[in-house]
């Protein structure tokens, strides 16, 4: 399914609740809307409405009913919600830690750290792509902007630029962009590897800091303006360090401390 529509889209005046990564939490979620003063179908007494900010999914016991309250919320016009980074993940059927839920192959080695967790039918597969790719990257007001990860200018404005374009198409074309780029990195990334052939998902054969590795990091993720507003500006970092399942050897960027625009 290929969809066409604003991915960056301005929120409804009034207060709001802004809820974000629940990662399939669904217990959770529902005992938080309801102290918060929701009914069942999302109305509040005060008028308030729902903003949900991305990562619904992974890692969770149910992430299929988090998404299904989500769209029904957003559907009936009692709530927006935005793309985080795992969904981007998953319409990009790229398999992460915790998506085993979504992708058979990520099923087995997701039971040890995470199960138990609720598959998702081949219609709620169906049902859950259409749905986020309805979804923007970013909401904004006169007194609020609202994105998973990093509100950077230029990302933004780049985005911004292709109104219109599938996020998809979209994705791909940043990500092409950065090839040339990333192909002139390839030599050192594959010497680090002879240096170093241990799998960097072994948490306890420390690796040294290598420099290519950060650098390509860094080059796949602050070239493409999606992957900057979902999930931040990263760096090379000063050593290793070990999340997610994987050493690491690039850093986000505390980017809200040199931020100077309306919150």
């Amino acid at each position: 399914m290929t969809t066409s529509y604003s991915l960056i889209q301005t929120l409804p005046p009034g207060k709001l609740d802004i809820i974000g990564d629940i990662h399939g939490e669904i217990d959770s979620l529902r005992e938080l809307l309801q102290q918060l003063g929701y009914d069942a179908d999302g109305n509040h007494p005060d008028s308030r409405r729902l903003v949900f900010v991305g990562d619904y999914c992974d890692r969770g016991p149910d992430s299929p009913a988090v998404i299904a309250l989500v769209a029904r919320l957003v559907k009936t016009k009692r709530a927006s919600a935005i793309l985080g980074n795992h969904e981007l993940n998953l319409l990009r059927n790229d398999a992460k830690d915790g998506s085993g839920w979504y992708f058979d192959s990520q099923f087995e080695h997701d039971q040890e750290k995470f199960a138990p967790f609720k598959q998702a039918t081949e219609q709620e597969r169906i049902e859950i792509r259409e749905f986020l790719l309805t979804l923007p990257i970013a909401l904004e007001r006169e007194d609020i902007r609202i994105v998973h990860a990093t509100w950077d200018t230029e990302a933004i404005e780049k985005v911004r630029a292709n109104e219109g374009r599938p996020i998809l198409e979209l994705y791909e074309e940043w990500y092409q962009a950065t090839q040339d780029e990333l192909n002139a990195i390839k030599p050192s990334v594959a010497q680090e590897k002879q240096d170093w052939p241990h799998s960097l998902h072994h948490k306890h054969e420390v690796p040294p800091m290598l420099h290519a590795h950060a650098q390509k990091d860094v080059v796949n993720q602050n070239n493409n303006p999606l992957r900057v507003l979902t999930s931040g500006v990263e760096r090379e970092a000063q050593a290793p360090f070990y999340t997610s399942g994987k050493w690491r050897f690039a850093e986000r960027v505390q980017w809200w401390n040199e931020y100077s625009g309306i919150v």
